[in-house]
């Protein structure tokens, strides 16, 4: 048996967790927003998803999550480029959710099969998750360098999204990832269990 999708990441500010903890994950314009949210993301990228509409779905009804670790937004992030504000490793935490959770409960969600900006990119709705394993390549999400002169789809590949419409409760995070110790306990000052954090400075940078 090949190596299979199990998880869906969506990476935030390790500030933001007491409220998702409360909240869930939620949209940009979400009544429960909070209003200290920190944001690390590529302000031009978020503005541009907000008006985008991709196969007649409107991006600012959902929140997108990648499919694998270690993406180039992450590497944008932790290094400051493009106007984006620098961030510590240590300050970056992933949300981890289960595939198996939404396809049980039928979540309104569709995935993609590279980065939902590009026009090469193909949707798939909430019914084809069962099959996101003979739809999506592993290794093409889970590789550490996208960079490859004989592969230069690689990169957009690489960004396969699921996108889960409307604001996703708490209770569907199974686990949380961070960079290091530090991290971690901060994350349990939070109320988090520790069972439910794993340290894994391999998904940095």
């Amino acid at each position: 048996m090949g190596k299979i999708l199990k998880y869906a990441f969506r990476i935030t500010h390790i500030d933001n967790i007491p409220h998702i903890l409360k909240f869930g994950l939620l949209l940009a314009d979400s009544s429960m927003c909070d209003e200290k949210f920190v944001s690390i993301g590529d302000p031009q990228v978020i503005n541009i998803r907000k008006m985008l509409m991709v196969g007649g779905k409107n991006l600012r009804d959902y929140v997108p999550f990648y499919l694998g670790p270690r993406t180039p937004m992450l590497y944008v992030i932790q290094h400051g480029y493009n106007g984006v504000r620098r961030q510590d490793p240590a300050g970056i935490v992933y949300c981890v959710l289960r595939l198996a959770d939404l396809i049980r409960d039928k979540v309104d969600c569709f995935f993609t099969d590279g980065h939902a900006l590009s026009a090469l990119t193909k949707i798939y709705e909430k019914d084809r998750l069962p099959e996101i394993c003979q739809i999506i390549n592993y290794d093409d999400v889970y590789v550490s360098q996208w960079n490859n002169d004989s592969d230069i789809d690689l990169k957009r590949r690489k960004e396969a999204e699921l996108l889960i419409k409307g604001d996703v409760p708490p209770d569907y995070i199974r686990g949380y990832i961070v960079y290091n110790d530090d991290a971690k306990e901060k994350l349990k000052s939070f109320g988090i269990a520790e069972e439910l954090i794993v340290v894994a400075p391999n998904y940095y940078f």
